[in-house]
């Protein structure tokens, strides 16, 4: 399959569609767009379906994949403010203070990367890289490469390129196929090894490799990390769409974990 941007796009925006339980066309609309959120097998395996309330936009409006019970809510909310800042505070508190009525919290806030192919090209790196397979990730399922592999879902973690300094393995960014089309990069580099370009050609170089096996390479980061836009940017990769995700005010009491008591 002879990939463009153009195509990239609508096959992410089709992946979003599966997830959301929408059209891909939804994402184009002027109009904002609610919808009863269902499970579906091709969806990213990730994904904890159906979503209590779950925002999607590529920048033009956004797709909210939701609860009925949320509807009135969730339609109120992204009606009221503009697209970008229903994604940010002081807005966001607006909907977190209606969702927690529900026993609701936001949780999860992400911006996701799409290849340029106009910019996505080789980089050097300082050390020697090597593809890897799945067979060679099974010693590294590890705190130092917990970015780059999953180890709870093994069985996805298909592809990647090592970067070795001698013998050493001091970088790795390795691929998930969350679902059929696409593939989601994940990167660590060891700290003695940063900033010295080795992320961003284990990145660009694995994202070759995906686009060469005819899937989408993905990249997703927080907007607050900074060193990891940065690395997708540098890479090839570009903003394409952010995502915001409700999950039981419980489960996010679970995640803060520790430091949630530590402050009480």
């Amino acid at each position: 399959m002879d990939l463009t941007n153009e195509k990239i796009l609508q096959i992410a925006m089709e992946q979003s569609a599966i997830d959301a339980n929408c059209r891909a066309e939804d994402f184009l609309r002027p109009e904002n767009v609610v919808v009863e959120s269902a499970a579906n097998p091709k969806a990213r395996k990730y994904l904890s379906l159906p979503f209590d309330c779950h925002l999607i936009s590529y920048g033009t409006n956004i797709v909210a994949s939701i609860n009925e019970k949320h509807r009135a809510v969730v339609t109120g909310y992204i009606h009221r403010f503009p697209v970008e800042h229903c994604f940010e505070t002081p807005n966001l508190h607006v909907l977190n203070d209606a969702l927690q009525k529900d026993g609701l919290r936001i949780c999860f806030m992400a911006e996701y990367f799409l290849p340029d192919l106009r910019v996505l090209r080789p980089l050097d790196c300082p050390c020697q890289m090597r593809l890897l397979h799945s067979a060679d990730f099974s010693a590294l399922y590890t705190s130092q490469w917990s970015n780059a592999l999953c180890e709870k879902r093994r069985e996805l973690d298909v592809l990647g390129v090592g970067a070795y300094d001698g013998g050493a393995l001091i970088g790795l960014a390795a691929c998930s196929a969350d679902c059929d089309g696409m593939w989601q990069i994940g990167i660590d580099v060891l700290p003695d090894y940063r900033r010295q370009g080795v992320a961003s050609a284990l990145t660009s170089r694995l994202a070759l490799e995906i686009l060469k096996r005819g899937k989408v390479p993905f990249y997703c980061a927080a907007w607050s990390n900074i060193k990891s836009v940065r690395n997708a940017i540098k890479s090839g990769f570009r903003p394409a769409w952010v995502e915001m995700t409700a999950k039981p005010a419980a489960l996010v009491e679970k995640m803060n974990g520790k430091w949630q008591e530590e402050i009480k």
